[in-house]
């Protein structure tokens, strides 16, 4: 059963979702992730599989590099599924071995008044569009939401922002074109104390991990931020295309070591074969994924579930 917003944002004692509305996203889930799939299920007959074949354990391995899951990782699960001496299908256990290198579920961390979450990642990960799609389920959850436009760079970034904060009735802090990132953010805070908002977002310009001085500008976002607010930003969200695959590893390390990411929003999954990489960040980086988009619809962001993801990769039934 996936995991809620209630579940993500903590909300104890919030409705349960709809189960039409799970089983839907689950569907989605699937088809989202069916080219990886493929990936790894035209090279190994996983219904079929013999342990004392070590051409099939080879094939194992390639497999899972090729979906992306990274080198490290896919040692670490061929070590315990030949430990746990699988004997047929080898289905069910490789998923349920992927659920725990994905790791434990965590919260989303806007529990503070207010709350600081800064969004940050590459050019074209779809940032702005899962901001305003948080945005709009904190709303859903009765928290105010205040968004910052701090990409003053790109054109037309600011306006974007706006209309998503429209949408998602949240307030709204801008600035002109060129300005100072870390004012912005100051600003925001400012203005959210003021207005007793619940929860700040605030976009940044994407930027290669690459571009050491834009790396060092969004961590001075981060400080002035910190300065302003002790204990904030209270959630560093990296938004990471999943088409990118192994490179949106070497991002997630970049950008943790730069700004102290605290989970990951997985973008483009229904255009990838290569989703493999939630395992190879979570595993590999101790990055929880938190975050998971699967369409343009406002309902196609939704809070990771470990189990689910790794039973759509897998092509396995759900529990």
């Amino acid at each position: 059963m996936p995991r809620s917003w209630a579940e993500l944002l903590g909300d104890e004692d919030a409705a349960p979702e709809p189960d039409a509305q799970r089983a839907g996203f689950v569907s989605r889930l699937r088809d989202s992730l069916s080219k990886s799939r493929r990936a790894l299920t035209e090279q190994i007959a996983l219904a079929a599989f013999d342990p004392a074949d070590e051409e099939a354990w080879e094939r194992l391995e390639e497999a899972l590099v090729m979906a992306d899951v990274g080198v490290r990782a896919t040692a670490e699960l061929v070590e315990r599924l030949e430990a746990r001496g699988v004997d047929g299908d080898l289905g069910p256990a490789l998923a349920e071995e992927l659920e725990r290198l994905l790791g434990e579920p965590t919260t989303l961390a806007v529990d503070e008044r207010p709350s600081v979450v800064l969004v940050v990642g590459v050019n074209g990960t779809g940032k702005t569009t899962t901001i305003g799609k948080l945005a709009h389920r904190l709303r859903e959850h009765r928290r105010s939401v205040l968004l910052a436009a701090a990409d003053t760079f790109r054109a037309a970034a600011e306006e974007q922002l706006e209309i998503w904060a429209e949408r998602a009735a949240a307030d709204f802090v801008g600035s002109e074109r060129g300005g100072d990132p870390a004012a912005v953010a100051y600003d925001a805070i400012e203005a959210a104390r003021a207005r007793g908002r619940d929860v700040v977002i605030v976009d940044t310009a994407g930027r290669l991990h690459t571009q050491t001085n834009l790396m060092e500008e969004l961590a001075k976002v981060r400080r002035v931020v910190e300065q302003r607010l002790p204990g904030a930003p209270h959630e560093t969200l990296l938004v990471v295309d999943a088409t990118t695959g192994q490179n949106g590893l070497q991002q997630a390390r970049l950008f943790r070591d730069a700004v102290g990411v605290t989970g990951v929003a997985l973008t483009k999954l229904d255009g990838s074969a290569k989703g493999g990489v939630a395992v190879a960040i979570a595993h590999e980086l101790g990055l929880p994924v938190k975050l998971v988009g699967v369409g343009e619809g406002l309902d196609d962001l939704r809070p990771f579930d470990a189990g689910d993801f790794a039973r759509a990769l897998v092509g396995v039934a759900d529990r």
